[in-house]
């Protein structure tokens, strides 16, 4: 399990430094509205009017979302900044493996 967690954590990093991480309530909800994000991801520990807030937005626009299995600093960490509810990933590629990662049996809720 711990290796499926590693993973996920290395491709959230690869994403970020590729240009294709945005982190951040403002960032992330502005890439949904644009129609960019291929995957929302919200940390497991984000509070439930967090989880219900992109998941509305991201139902209405018919865009994946999933909870990871990371907490919120463990994300932020990943994505190369403080503590970090959600983060909404703006490549196919990237989201793809991300979600299998996630699926792999790392997702906790």
């Amino acid at each position: 399990m711990r290796n499926n967690e590693d993973k996920l954590i290395g491709l959230i990093g690869l994403a970020k430094k590729a240009g294709k991480l945005r982190t951040g309530a403002f960032s992330v909800e502005q890439s949904i509205k644009a129609g960019k994000t291929r995957l929302c991801i919200v940390a497991s520990d984000a509070s439930s009017a967090v989880k219900k807030k992109y998941s509305d937005m991201c139902r209405y626009r018919d865009i994946p979302m999933a909870i990871c299995g990371l907490d919120m600093e463990t994300l932020g960490h990943a994505a190369g900044s403080g503590l970090r509810s959600a983060a909404s990933v703006e490549d196919a590629g990237f989201a793809g493996r991300i979600m299998d990662q996630i699926e792999g049996g790392n997702a906790n809720g």
